[in-house]
């Protein structure tokens, strides 16, 4: 097997072996290396995403939802449960049945494709004559090279000083994933995505959740109103977030952890965990890779620098996804991917990062797309915002879940869409309509003329465009 690529993608997450198909159908001669392993130490591309993010999160999220409805929302549906058990051994291996199919799905892309497979870690050896020398430290160790080189090594949770991850007591999203029963007192610090979902997770099949986070607001990146009606909605079920709060020491014993902190007021607390779950952000992965052995830059953050093409610093090496700037989102990474090859192939990529979309898969999720109404503001953009509660939507109460509202923003002067924002049931389904009217620069009047299936969900999306200029039709 010759060893000469015309690209050699590092690493194989949503934005390596994305950039790998698509580079392989564009007749480029392809290869992706990629080290995660299974339990029996066999290949499991993916990265973060497949393997201890997105995939196995939304499992246990939709399996402990299943668990809440049966245990609190099946009665008011005539449905009586008795004897409920939780199965958590049968819960996790589901989850990890899932992250199987999806690391065998890629497996099969990449054979479907063309694309070269090598199982280890990738690194630099060398530049020489426009080509790159890049090791594989594998099984067995080998060198391939490529004349185009895409760097997608993805992101490492970031810990807190002096409470390194044991993934038995103090925990990474990876720990949080696979805890063997369910803990009496769960502490999160941080809440962000992954804080409100694990948190969500082990709430609903009976851990007593106390969410530490340093900010002194809830959700400061999403719209405001969004963000308090999300935070009374996450409190009603039982999730306790404290914010504006200051850690101190850190302190691991041999069954729990000990939380030294003082709260918004300045009043001192000691708490005492059963397990406890750090999510206070991502660092980029870029240890071993030999970024400085080929005088690849990086920039004061560690992130690999690149251009708004994610060329590097370096004559045809690119870099995609939480490896460089922008959002550390899995479908971010794709849309760099897809685009890179593109480019290699000479052709215009597209990523535009004022429609990419965000969800965080609480209960009720929340979604958004664009600007929030607080930074129109502080811009100055003259605006008109629509609101329509889920309370007034026929699907929803059939649903039983009239949580949460859509609320749309847009242009003042040109009704054009400037954000579109979510709480509710199926809020990352319906964002998708929101992200498509913004790419074709709809007005909000386009959504409230386009016909929507009744009875729906997507009716609110309507509803809350119409209300725009002030004529819902149901509210």
């Amino acid at each position: 097997m010759s060893k000469e690529f015309d690209v050699v993608v590092i690493g194989g997450g949503p934005g390596g072996y994305i950039a790998a198909i698509r580079a392989a159908q564009l007749g480029f001669k392809t290869a992706c290396i990629d080290e995660w392993k299974n339990d029996k130490g066999g290949p499991a591309p993916g990265g973060t995403c497949t393997n201890v993010g997105c995939i196995p999160s939304k499992a246990l999220l939709q399996s402990s939802e299943h668990y809440e409805h049966a245990s609190h929302g099946f009665a008011e549906h005539g449905i009586e449960v008795k004897g409920l058990n939780l199965n958590l051994k049968q819960m996790i291996a589901r989850k990890d049945n899932v992250v199987k199919q999806n690391n065998d799905g890629i497996l099969y892309l990449f054979k479907k494709n063309k694309v070269t497979f090598f199982h280890g870690r990738g690194s630099f050896e060398k530049a020489e004559g426009g080509v790159y020398s890049v090791k594989v430290a594998g099984a067995a160790e080998e060198t391939i090279t490529g004349k185009h080189v895409v760097i997608a090594t993805g992101s490492n949770p970031r810990a807190l000083p002096g409470a390194p991850f044991d993934e038995k007591l103090i925990l990474s999203n990876t720990g949080a994933l696979a805890i063997d029963a369910v803990p009496k007192k769960l502490g999160v610090i941080g809440a962000g995505v992954i804080g409100l979902e694990m948190g969500s997770v082990w709430r609903r099949v009976g851990a007593e959740v106390t969410v530490l986070e340093a900010m002194p607001t809830f959700l400061g990146a999403v719209d405001e109103q969004i963000a308090k009606e999300a935070q009374k909605l996450l409190a009603k079920q039982g999730l306790e977030v404290n914010l504006g709060v200051k850690i101190g020491a850190i302190t691991a014993g041999k069954k729990d952890v000990t939380v030294e902190y003082a709260d918004a007021a300045g009043k001192e607390h000691k708490a005492v965990f059963d397990k406890l779950i750090i999510s206070i952000g991502r660092v980029p992965n870029t240890t071993g890779l030999n970024a400085e052995g080929v005088g690849l830059k990086l920039d004061e953050r560690g992130f690999i620098a690149v251009d708004g093409d994610c060329k590097t610093s370096l004559p045809n090496v690119w870099a995609v996804g939480d490896v460089v700037r922008g959002p550390m989102l899995a479908h971010k990474a794709e849309e760099e991917g897809v685009a890179v090859a593109e480019r290699i192939a000479g052709q215009h990529g597209h990523v535009n990062f004022n429609t990419i979309p965000w969800v965080i898969y609480t209960s009720p999720e929340i979604a958004w797309v664009g600007k929030t109404e607080q930074q129109l503001k502080a811009e100055g953009v003259a605006y008109k915002a629509g609101t329509f509660p889920f309370l007034a939507n026929g699907r929803a109460r059939a649903l039983g879940d009239t949580s949460g509202m859509v609320k749309f923003l847009a242009d003042a002067k040109t009704d054009e869409i400037l954000g579109v924002h979510i709480v509710g049931p199926m809020a990352s389904e319906l964002i998708a309509e929101a992200v498509v009217a913004m790419e074709f620069r709809a007005s909000a009047e386009d959504i409230a003329r386009i016909c929507h299936a009744h009875p729906s969900l997507s009716e609110a999306t309507k509803e809350a465009a119409l209300a725009v200029d002030k004529r819902s039709l149901n509210f």
